[in-house]
């Protein structure tokens, strides 16, 4: 087994998602303006490329998102969020009906319609609870999993809140532990814990968040990392998102050997060649 790795099971709507190698999370955006534009799938054709490649490659859960969170990007309502999170649904259940979706969303409206009416499994909240004070008791109700990013501020306002006095691993952790307890209070049981790669921090504040990843596993739930060609990797090498699949790679080889559960990532099939390489290294016989 890899090192650092614990085993963990969610309960999904009935069925249960035994985390027992590290899953990869594939992004689909029905969104006109993400940061990374080969990300894209606005309409219902390109969806259905991207999911019917996403599956081929081996994706684990789906992570729909129909709302982009990078700086300046276009203000989106409930009701066109939740309509554009329809459309990824369909698209998912018909073409891959077993492989559970993870919702992106920091409204508990949109949140609640797409568990209750579209058979979401998993919400997936980049403001931890800070955007939407309905949100953790809705999870609770819910009683789905649901993963609990770090950051502060807004996407728009987030990189004016990157000062963590007693270090930003220590800070980090001691903030994501609160809002779990919180959470847990709420009736929400099944918390994945987001260091929130790119939110709220400097590029060498997410460095050491990579070096520090190990620490998370004191909060004893299951760890996501998501990095996939973000400015991490691109302001330190130069380039562009779309430049930036090697650096992708290599963090997210790093976070597996560091006890990640989930890997949330554009490219499915150079993340699971990754996961590959690294269960076979913990594997085979010396």
């Amino acid at each position: 087994m890899i090192p650092n790795f614990t085993p963990f099971t969610l309960s999904l709507r009935g069925k249960e998602l035994h985390i027992e190698r590290p899953l990869i999370m594939g992004i689909v955006n029905v969104t006109p303006d993400s940061f990374y534009s080969d990300s894209r799938s606005f309409d219902t054709a390109s969806l259905e490329r991207r999911v019917a490649q996403m599956l081929e490659e081996g994706v684990d859960i789906f992570d729909i998102g129909a709302y982009s969170t990078r700086p300046g990007a276009d203000e989106v309502s409930a009701e066109e969020e939740l309509a554009r999170l329809k459309r990824g649904i369909e698209v998912v259940k018909r073409l891959a009906p077993d492989v559970p979706i993870s919702i992106d969303t920091f409204r508990a409206s949109v949140a609640q319609a797409c568990v209750e009416e579209l058979g979401a499994d998993i919400i997936n909240d980049v403001s931890g609870g800070t955007l939407d004070e309905a949100m953790a008791a809705t999870a609770g109700r819910l009683n789905v999993p649901y993963i609990l990013m770090h950051m502060r501020g807004t996407p728009a306002t987030m990189q004016q809140f990157t000062d963590y006095p007693g270090g930003v691993v220590a800070d980090v952790v001691a903030d994501l532990k609160a809002k779990m307890e919180h959470f847990h209070a709420q009736g929400c049981e099944q918390v994945i814990i987001d260091p929130g790669f790119g939110f709220s921090k400097t590029l060498d504040q997410n460095y050491a968040l990579m070096s520090g990843l190990s620490e998370f596993h004191a909060l004893n739930a299951p760890l996501l990392v998501g990095i996939s060609r973000k400015s991490m990797i691109y302001r330190l090498l130069g380039g562009t998102p779309a430049e930036s699949l090697e650096g992708t790679t290599v963090l997210n080889t790093v976070a597996m050997l560091a006890g990640a559960h989930i890997l949330r990532v554009h490219d499915v099939k150079a993340a699971a060649d990754a996961r590959a390489i690294v269960e076979k290294l913990y594997t085979v016989q010396k």
